[in-house]
């Protein structure tokens, strides 16, 4: 949740995919796949029991081959799990608040919880974790903007500075969304054209719409939820100019509601383990995408 606030996968064949990668196999192997038309069965006409037999040739050394590339290498993003578990023990600290460029707002929030108990906090931790693991997987040199490693926070500005200061080619902010019961589906927040104070979002406007529609657009089909049927008007995304997190980012930057932790249907998804390994998959695959362009 910010700071105030059924479609099934898609599985297609890839047959010429698959196709070509047998041919390459076959490029590969020694005798290849067709077997070796200049050899004959049994003895040739050149072989009598006076032919010298020639010595094969030294093979010559080739270079040797670079590594592959993991698609991800070189690239820095940063996962912004949203809230900090601990936060309710700090709540004259979260309270105060900071410059968001256009104004002034609260440090952060305790966020929302299902209403049997289980915390925003801890969802968005667990979550940023598996994304974490999925990123690096692909050579993406990846940072957390906290990991349940300080007592509260860090506070909305500080989170945009981390993305910021590390030059991040993407920001993504895990959260999950607090509305009324019937309220389900994802949407993805992108940052408004905001210019006022320290706030300047002209140059990531368009890199971030982007950012956010390629997530959108994985995380329905690894997921199978739906975008939000109560924001967005059935696109999964919106836009605003109030969060702090991304009116002071001048990086790409977006911010993920995963679905309403009010609502029972999305609240069994979302306490759900294996629902949030795909949660993190789509956003994964949205975010290398994204970076792959």
């Amino acid at each position: 949740m910010p700071y105030d606030d059924s479609v099934p996968p898609t599985r297609r064949a890839r047959p010429l995919l698959v196709a070509a990668a047998l041919a390459s196999l076959c490029l590969t192997t020694v005798a290849g796949c067709g077997g070796s038309p200049g050899t004959t069965d049994g003895a040739g006409a050149d072989a009598s029991p006076s032919a010298t037999p020639t010595a094969p040739a030294s093979p010559s050394p080739s270079p040797a081959e670079p590594l592959p590339r993991s698609p991800l290498t070189g690239r820095t993003v940063v996962i912004d799990p949203g809230h900090n578990p601990r936060n309710r023990e700090h709540t004259k600290e979260i309270n105060e608040k900071v410059d968001i460029g256009t104004g002034r707002k609260e440090c952060d929030t305790t966020g929302t919880s299902t209403d049997a108990g289980y915390p925003e906090a801890r969802f968005t931790l667990d979550v940023s974790h598996r994304l974490r693991e999925l990123l690096q997987a692909q050579g993406a040199r990846v940072l957390l903007t906290h990991d349940e490693d300080r007592p509260f926070g860090p506070c909305i500005d500080e989170r945009a500075r981390i993305g910021n200061e590390a030059k991040a080619d993407a920001v993504v902010s895990v959260h999950a969304d607090g509305s009324a019961v019937g309220n389900r589906g994802f949407h993805v927040i992108l940052p408004a054209a905001v210019k006022g104070g320290g706030a300047d979002t002209s140059k990531i406007v368009k890199s971030s719409a982007d950012l956010g529609a390629r997530i959108a657009g994985h995380f329905v089909r690894t997921t199978g939820s739906a975008p939000s049927n109560y924001i967005g008007g059935g696109t999964g995304l919106d836009t605003r100019n109030d969060l702090g997190g991304l009116n002071l980012s001048t990086v790409p930057k977006v911010f993920v509601e995963c679905g309403n932790m009010r609502d029972p249907k999305d609240a069994a998804l979302l306490t759900s383990a294996s629902w949030r390994q795909k949660a993190a998959q789509g956003m994964a695959d949205g975010i290398a995408d994204h970076l792959k362009g």
